[in-house]
C-alpha cells in the first residue's frame, strides 16, 4: 500500500532504518561550530566560513581559534565539536566570542550520526497502527510503500420493530435507527470495514436473513434481541446458523443481555444489547478488543485510564458498573442520566467510569478506573 493511504493501518511487517539517523553529525540550533576548548576566557573565534543545512562544509577542518557559521540541521564541520547559539555569542573584531556568562562543551547543540537509530535497527515492528508520527517516521526511511494487514469486514445488523430509518418521521412509539451509526462509526474507528446490512424487524426470517447476508465479513454484529423477552430472538437465529457461544451474558451494567460465539465457518459473532449506551458500552469492552487483534493490532484491550472521583457514589453489588463521565484534569464528573438509552448524556461524556462488582462505596477523590470511548 502507497504510505499515503496508510493512515489508521496496520503495519503486517516491520519498518527498519535504511541508513543511521541522523547519517551525520547535526547541528540543532543557528549558531557557529566550534572545538569547545576553544572557547574559554572571552576568547574570539576568527569566522572562516558558512554551511547551511542540506550542504556539506568542503573546507579545512575547523582549526585553532575558528569558528563556521551554522544553521539548524546542517552536518558539523570536521574539526568541530560543538555548537554556539548565535544569541549566546556578539561579534568581536571581525570574529564572534562566547558571552559573559556563557560556555560551551563538547557536544553541545549536536546530534551524533545515528544516536536515534542505526543503519538496520527496527523502527516499526509488525502490528504498529499508522499514526501522523508513523507515517512521518516511515516516510525519513523511505517507506513510500508499506505492507498492512486487511481490514476486517465487519457485519452490522440492528432489529427490532420499533426502529425506523435515520430519515423517516417516526411515530410517537417509535425510534431512529441510532445503533447502524454508532456501530458503524465504532467498527471504523476500531480499523474494521462496517458492512450495515439491512434492518431486520423481530421476526426468524428477517432475522436469519440478515445472518446469511453477513456471510462474506470476517465479525457480525447484531444489536437489540438477546434478551429474554418473547420477541427476542437473535440467540436462538444465531444458534440455528450454526454458532456455538463462548458466553451468554455477563455481569455487567449495561449490557447484561451479551452473546459472543463462532460460526463454523470462522466468523465472530457478538449479539449486543439494543439499548444505545449498552450497545456502546459492550462494543468498548467486548467487541473492539477482538476487532483490533483481528486487524494485528498489538495493543488490543480495552483502553482505561485512572482518574480521581469527583463525587462519592455507591456500587451495585455483583455487577460492574459503567456510568458515563467527564474527564475534566485528571477528575471523573459523573453524568446525568436515565438509564441505557440516553443518549444524549452518552453524546456527553467522555467515556464511562468502571466501577467493580465488589465495590459498594466510592468517596470522593478515591482513584478510579476510566474506560475511553476514543481511541487515543
Amino acid at each position: 500500500m502507497l504510505l499515503r493511504e496508510a493512515r489508521g493501518r496496520v503495519l503486517a511487517a516491520a519498518i527498519m532504518a535504511d541508513r543511521a539517523m541522523p547519517a551525520f553529525d547535526r547541528a540543532t540550533r543557528d549558531g557557529y561550530a566550534v572545538r569547545a576548548a576553544d572557547c574559554g576566557d572571552l576568547a574570539t573565534l576568527r569566522v572562516v566560513g558558512t554551511v547551511r543545512a542540506g550542504e556539506m562544509w568542503r573546507g579545512a577542518a575547523v582549526g585553532a581559534g575558528e569558528a563556521i557559521e551554522i544553521m539548524t540541521g546542517a552536518p558539523l564541520p570536521e574539526g568541530a565539536d560543538a555548537v554556539v547559539m548565535v544569541e549566546h555569542v556578539e561579534q568581536q573584531d571581525g570574529g564572534v566570542r562566547l558571552r559573559a556568562g556563557k560556555s560551551a562543551s563538547e557536544g553541545l547543540h549536536v546530534v551524533r550520526a545515528g544516536s536515534e537509530a542505526w543503519a538496520g535497527q527496527e523502527l516499526m515492528a509488525a502490528g504498529t497502527e499508522m499514526g501522523p508520527a508513523q507515517m512521518a517516521l516511515a516516510a525519513a526511511v523511505g517507506a513510500a510503500e508499506v505492507r498492512v494487514y486487511e481490514r476486517p469486514r465487519v457485519g452490522i445488523l440492528t432489529t427490532g420493530d420499533e426502529v425506523v430509518g435515520v430519515g423517516a418521521r417516526p411515530r410517537v412509539e417509535q425510534i431512529r435507527n441510532s445503533n447502524a451509526a454508532l456501530l458503524a462509526a465504532l467498527v471504523e474507528q476500531s480499523g474494521g470495514e462496517a458492512v450495515v446490512l439491512e434492518h431486520a424487524r423481530d421476526e426468524r426470517e428477517a432475522i436469519a436473513a440478515g445472518i446469511r447476508a453477513a456471510a462474506g465479513c470476517e465479525m457480525l454484529v447484531v444489536s437489540g434481541g438477546v434478551s429474554a423477552g418473547q420477541y427476542d430472538l437473535v440467540e436462538e437465529e444465531l444458534e440455528r446458523a450454526g454458532a456455538k457461544f463462548f458466553f451468554t451474558g455477563v455481569r455487567m451494567q449495561p449490557g447484561r443481555p451479551v452473546v459472543f460465539g463462532r460460526m463454523a465457518s470462522g466468523q465472530y459473532v457478538f449479539g449486543l444489547p439494543g439499548n444505545p449506551v449498552s450497545t456502546h458500552v459492550t462494543f468498548l469492552t467486548l467487541v473492539r478488543p477482538l476487532l483490533r487483534a483481528m486487524c494485528g493490532m498489538e495493543m488490543c484491550a480495552a483502553r482505561m485510564v485512572m482518574a480521581r472521583m469527583g463525587e462519592e457514589m455507591r456500587g451495585r453489588a455483583g455487577l460492574t458498573r459503567f456510568l458515563p463521565a467527564k474527564l475534566d484534569d485528571g477528575m471523573a464528573r459523573l453524568i446525568a442520566t436515565q438509564g441505557s438509552g440516553d443518549m444524549a448524556a452518552d453524546a456527553r461524556a467522555d467515556g464511562y467510569v468502571v466501577v467493580a462488582e465488589d465495590v459498594e462505596r466510592i468517596e470522593t477523590g478515591d482513584v478510579v478506573k476510566m474506560l475511553l470511548g476514543e481511541i487515543c
